[in-house]
């Protein structure tokens, strides 16, 4: 649980700081370096690829509202548009579901607390990676309230996602 966790961390200020200093694609590949460790030493390898693969693509398309919108602004990415959630943010959500089947397990089947949880560490994280300057809440308000929704939404979805996805295997 330990080594989960602080890759998650690792991995989370790699491509926030990265972001941040113009090497987004340094961040990107150490966050991407991670999940491939994670799933190289999981039990279920295929359940841990459907479910990081699932939670990059449902992040980028979470993601990409709010940019759309204008209430969050992305650091630069060398050849990446700007009108796309850039690929360290996408990793991020890969980071993220890295941590459902080891040190966030206590969530499973708490859909009530996992609500709870995403609604609170879902903007916090966005807002400290604002602060570290990776990203601008360029519309802090609405930024934040969408955050704090679909985190709130996002994280027993994926819980649950997590559930059925171990049943099925």
């Amino acid at each position: 649980m330990l080594i989960n966790i602080i890759g998650f961390q690792i991995g989370w200020f790699a491509c926030v700081l990265g972001g941040a200093n113009q090497m987004a694609w340094i961040g990107a590949f150490i966050g991407m370096a991670i999940i491939l460790r994670h799933i190289k030493t999981s039990f279920d390898r295929e359940s841990e690829i459907k479910l990081i693969s699932f939670a990059m693509v449902f992040g980028f398309f979470f993601d990409l509202i709010p940019l759309s919108l204008s209430w969050i602004e992305f650091a630069d990415v060398s050849y990446w548009p700007n009108q796309l959630p850039p690929p360290w943010m996408t990793v991020l959500w890969g980071l993220f579901a890295t941590t459902l089947n080891i040190s966030l397990r206590w969530l499973k089947n708490q859909y009530l607390l996992s609500t709870f949880i995403g609604g609170i560490s879902g903007p916090i994280a966005y807002w400290s990676g604002s602060k570290l300057g990776a990203l601008s809440l360029t519309n802090f308000d609405a930024a934040i309230l969408f955050l704090a929704v679909g985190w709130a939404i996002a994280v027993p979805f994926l819980v649950k996602f997590n559930a059925k996805n171990q049943s099925s295997s």
